[in-house]
């Protein structure tokens, strides 16, 4: 075909198409907006985001940032006199307490509000294995696992969490959140799913929940912790429903564990699948950091174990280890799974190395339930674990205390509503293995300068202003 043909071919071809075209052109025109109303709508967006944002602002709910310089400590940072003033003032300005006078000088900030917990986000090894990967491999393939992000690194280490784990396989995850998010919007779809899910379960589990909803599965929140609760649920659900009951295992606002013997009890009786996050629980709880099942001895009596990698091993990402049916389906069904990018190399080859050190340096676990006895003994609170909760109950109160700590060099956040009931405001603690015993004898002094009076988490947990706030919750789903 000569050049003068196919030419007068394509001409031809265009011409044929060119009403069609013209008449598509003019419709588009038609129906796309001018510039005024484009305009409008734009400034109708920002008026309900500047809305939004004021309304926080006057509710003392507008969080900000505050950027902070890291040391060769994993528990200390560096900070300038600027930002240092611009967050404690933050913190005054709500709680009523003292600006912070003007100076000129950094300070180091111990940090007792971090999820480290066995403070391995610098140790030697795990910064090797990530430096290593980096240099070797980069980021690693970036594309989703299952369209070719999947390395044998990612596989070696599915196979070392599921020994972990004492399960038949593993998946790993973008983080902790998209995993328990798959889990639940994932496994409880359609009208014959039922969720049973504790009333302090985390947000990612809450938003799940609300995924399966949509998807005409059925929520039943039961009260915290509270067994003949979720057995007046279970026996009220017929026995042909597909029933999973899900709770963190560490809840971490309260540090208190999930009643794992009694949910197994109730499992053997009535047959559901028992999901069990152990977010803040893994690597830090069980004689091997197999977590909280560990520890209760019951890891064989758990369906499911979810967990992440940013917490206890001190790198990036998330994890669900069970079956390996249990793999293959939320290979393809969990959207959060399917739709995001394999986790990076050097966040995979550090979590690696989490495991080896916490199996060859035993003392790490034992040093950081020693800080947990130690500060629980120092300002004669009962304590469960590295998520220390001291409730003051107002709010003012935990603020003014929160900012008096961080002049003195300790950070240690306020928790307020909503994230817990009202009347229920506290300062929370998270120890990590890397705190010496100097650095928490040295909060505990500074926390009873604060001359704070602290209410007994028993009485928090069955207060009527939990039960109030589980309501609220429910009512937003």
């Amino acid at each position: 075909m000569t050049e003068a043909v196919w030419l007068s071919r394509k001409c031809k071809h265009s011409c044929d198409f060119l009403p069609f075209r013209l008449s598509m052109l003019a419709q588009d025109t038609q129906q796309r907006p001018t510039a005024h109303q484009s305009a409008g709508e734009s400034t109708q967006w920002q008026r309900w985001l500047s809305n939004s944002v004021n309304r926080l602002e006057s509710a003392n709910l507008l969080r900000t940032l505050h950027p902070v310089s890291t040391t060769l400590s994993p528990v200390e940072v560096e900070i300038n006199h600027v930002t240092l003033k611009e967050w404690h003032d933050s913190i005054a300005d709500i709680s009523g307490s003292e600006h912070l006078v003007n100076s000129q000088v950094s300070m180091r900030l111990k940090l007792f509000s971090l999820n480290d917990y066995m403070g391995l986000s610098q140790h030697p090894a795990i910064c090797k294995a990530a430096a290593e990967a980096a240099t070797h491999c980069g980021m690693g393939p970036r594309s989703s696992a299952l369209v070719g992000g999947y390395t044998q690194m990612h596989q070696d280490l599915e196979t070392s969490l599921a020994a972990l784990k004492g399960t038949e396989d593993c998946l790993l995850f973008s983080s902790g959140f998209a995993a328990n998010l798959a889990v639940v919007s994932a496994l409880c779809q359609g009208p014959e799913a039922v969720i049973f899910s504790d009333e302090l379960n985390h947000a990612s589990i809450i938003d799940g929940c609300r995924l399966a909803i949509r998807s005409r599965g059925t929520l039943q929140v039961y009260r915290h912790n509270d067994m003949a609760h979720l057995e007046q649920l279970l026996a009220a659900c017929p026995s042909s429903n597909r029933k999973l009951v899900i709770t963190d295992s560490l809840f971490s606002m309260d540090g208190d564990f999930a009643d794992l013997p009694g949910l197994v009890c109730l499992r053997r009786q009535y047959g559901f699948a028992l999901a069990l996050d152990e977010a803040h629980a893994t690597l830090v709880a069980g004689q091997a950091g197999g977590g909280a099942a560990e520890m209760f001895g019951v890891a064989d009596e758990v369906d499911i174990h979810i967990g992440t990698l940013s917490k206890g091993f001190g790198s990036h990402g998330g994890f669900v280890a069970g079956s390996s049916i249990l793999k293959s389906f939320l290979m393809n069904k969990g959207r959060s799974y399917v739709f995001s990018t394999a986790l990076p190399l050097p966040a995979v080859a550090a979590a690696q190395a989490a495991i080896h050190v916490c199996h060859q340096e035993p003392e790490r676990r034992q040093n950081l339930w020693e800080r947990v006895q130690q500060l629980g003994d120092l300002l004669g609170v009962a304590v469960q674990s590295p998520v220390i909760p001291l409730v003051v109950g107002d709010e003012a109160t935990a603020l003014a205390a929160s900012a008096q700590l961080l002049k003195k060099g300790f950070h240690v956040p306020a928790i307020r509503p909503p994230t817990v009931p009202k009347n229920t405001s506290r300062l929370r603690v998270s120890l990590s293995a890397a705190h010496t015993a100097e650095d928490v004898r040295r909060l505990a002094e500074a926390i009873q300068e604060c001359n704070l009076c602290f209410l007994p988490m028993d009485q928090v947990l069955s207060s009527a202003a939990t039960r109030a706030l589980s309501s609220k919750m429910l009512s937003k789903l």
